[in-house]
């Protein structure tokens, strides 16, 4: 296969990972951000984000003259025969995601076409139909006669396993408006060894914010039914089980915890209502969904309260601050609500977590964060688990039970069992197990 030229604008989570997977499949990639000093720090060798694996990834191709940095499309554009736009599509106050980056990069794309032919790729979340205005702009903007196509290609990544997501997904979508684009496309993931789907590009739109709700759709679930197990004594580990092991369900994202959080499913559930709504379909079904996951995270507070019984002057420890392990993505965290909610109460609340200990320091000056999980735990009246990273799987519970005032641990991603934490002397509450 041979190798090509590629434009990745945008390189944030999605646009860093996918950028840097192609690169080490053998072509040549330049990453564009009009952030300097993010792109700035990737040409010193740093990482503006963490996730396992890519860091090494993206030295190896550096090294090999595969994957550069830039902050100027017009040169990217012109030596790149595909261009994916990977910027961000943020929510606004109406749900609708904000479409203005993609039409900024679709206006300097178009005004730096030239002669040879471009194949431009969407690759944000994007709401169906985005690829229509694509096309519209690019034709307004660019010089008559240009020869170019419009294409949708989701991601799927998951932060965590961002990387092998990329490299081995379980599908590649491919929306495609002609012939010579789906080829093109084909080609590039030829070496990718995975199914391929193509479709027209709005069932390919639609397909990514269906998939993410539809998961998001699940961990409310499964949180609906721990509700139900904690009133009549049932265990909904067990009860996931039972259900994951039915073909038609599965046992993925049938997690009872502290709700979905992330960038991603909070804001594509909320893009798909109101885009769902500026078609004239109320989709309610996912409006209880997110009903649902704010719900789920009260029910912790109740939890904490029920506990400590007054918050005021208490010390909390607060194990995890990511929105799920492996990843130092704090955006929408369950964890970060929790905090929040505790500091308004009155309490003060001593926070650890592996990786996202300087993006939750930005997003919450008040926390107080600690170096490791037993310094956070110092002095404590309660210990709250929020994030489920492998650090925390290993603890020492003897020494944790030692440092604590009071031996209380809120275990919300159901972490330990429940009678051996018990028996070392702790006051033990998961959620949806007896």
């Amino acid at each position: 296969m041979p190798s090509l030229n590629l434009a990745i604008i945008g390189t944030g989570h999605v646009g860093l990972v996918t950028g840097t997977c192609f690169a080490e499949k053998g072509h040549r990639v330049i990453c564009v951000d009009s952030d300097t000093s993010k792109i700035e720090t990737l040409r010193q060798g740093g990482m503006p984000i963490y996730e396992p694996g890519l860091e090494e990834l993206v030295r190896r191709n550096v090294a090999a003259g595969r994957l550069s940095f830039s902050t100027e499309i017009a040169p990217a554009v012109r030596v790149s025969e595909i261009i994916f736009i990977c910027v961000g599509t943020p929510p606004t106050p109406t749900g609708q995601p904000d479409l203005s980056f993609v039409e900024a990069v679709s206006r300097e794309i178009a005004r730096n076409l030239d002669d040879s032919y471009r194949l431009i790729v969407e690759k944000s979340t994007v709401p169906v139909r985005t690829g229509e205005h694509v096309r519209r702009t690019l034709e307004k903007y660019a010089a008559k006669g240009v020869a170019f196509d419009v294409a949708s290609n989701p991601e799927f990544l998951s932060e965590g396993t961002a990387v092998r997501d990329t490299l081995t997904p379980d599908r590649i979508v491919i929306g495609a408006s002609s012939k010579r684009a789906e080829e093109k496309l084909r080609s590039l993931f030829e070496t990718f060894n995975s199914p391929i789907i193509v479709t027209d590009i709005n069932s390919a739109e639609l397909i990514k914010h269906a998939s993410n709700s539809f998961l998001a759709m699940k961990v409310s679930f499964i949180n609906a039914v721990a509700a139900i197990c904690e009133e009549c004594g049932a265990n909904v580990e067990e009860v996931a089980r039972g259900m994951g092991m039915d073909k038609r369900i599965g046992r993925a994202f049938l997690r009872a915890g502290a709700g979905y959080g992330g960038f991603c499913f909070p804001k594509d559930v909320e893009a798909f209502v109101a885009v769902a709504e500026s078609l004239g379909y109320q989709f309610d079904l996912l409006r209880q969904v997110q009903e649902v996951n704010v719900a789920q995270r009260e029910r912790i507070v109740r939890k904490i309260d029920k506990e400590l019984w007054v918050c005021k002057d208490k010390t909390v420890g607060l194990l995890g601050l990511s929105f799920k392990p492996d990843t130092d993505d704090v955006r929408e965290s369950p964890a970060l609500f929790i905090a929040s909610t505790l500091i308004g109460k009155g309490a003060r609340v001593r926070a650890y977590d592996p990786k996202a200990i300087d993006k939750a320091r930005k997003a919450m000056p008040e926390l107080t964060c600690c170096a490791d999980a037993y310094e956070a735990a110092k002095g404590a009246d309660c210990v709250v688990l929020m994030t489920e990273w492998e650090e925390f799987r290993r603890l020492d519970l003897d020494r944790l039970r030692t440092v604590m005032a009071h031996p209380t641990l809120i275990d919300c991603r159901n972490v330990f069992e429940p009678a051996s934490v018990r028996a070392l002397g702790f006051t033990y509450r998961s959620v949806g197990r007896p």
